[in-house]
């Protein structure tokens, strides 16, 4: 999207300025600012900023307190590490059906870790958060 190669170190702070914002209104004006300040230097990368950044504050609405366990993708990248490694264990299925069990049976028991182990985002007794 940077027109110019040395302009993506720029660029990529800018946005990290948006995501490290301390409320959604913060982080939707901070947007609007760069996307401003690239719409006749960069008029395609301000338009892709306005367009596709939004979609990445949704973590805004939960508490700050959670930001900085959502604004990764860990957890599903650990799962999808183990469902990989299983089924290299496994590495030959005689059908479709016998790797969809594999993985289900494999999700179902993740889920219940999820659900009954150490709680990785605690919602009870939060305050909510401010629009």
């Amino acid at each position: 999207m940077c027109p110019r190669l040395e302009q993506r170190a720029l660029v990529a702070e800018a946005i990290r300025s948006v995501f490290n914002s301390s409320s959604r209104p913060a982080a939707d004006l901070r947007l609007k600012e760069i996307a401003l300040a690239y719409a006749a230097s960069a008029p395609k990368l301000a338009a892709w900023l306005e367009e596709n950044l939004p979609q990445g504050l949704t973590d805004c609405a939960l508490p700050s307190t959670h930001h900085r366990r959502t604004r990764t993708s860990n957890a599903i990248e650990r799962v999808n590490q183990e469902i990989k490694h299983r089924t290299r264990v496994a590495s030959l299925f005689p059908n479709e059906a016998s790797l969809l069990r594999l993985v289900s049976a494999l999700l179902a028991e993740t889920s219940a870790e999820w659900e009954t182990g150490k709680v990785y985002l605690n919602m009870q007794n939060q305050n909510p958060p401010s629009v």
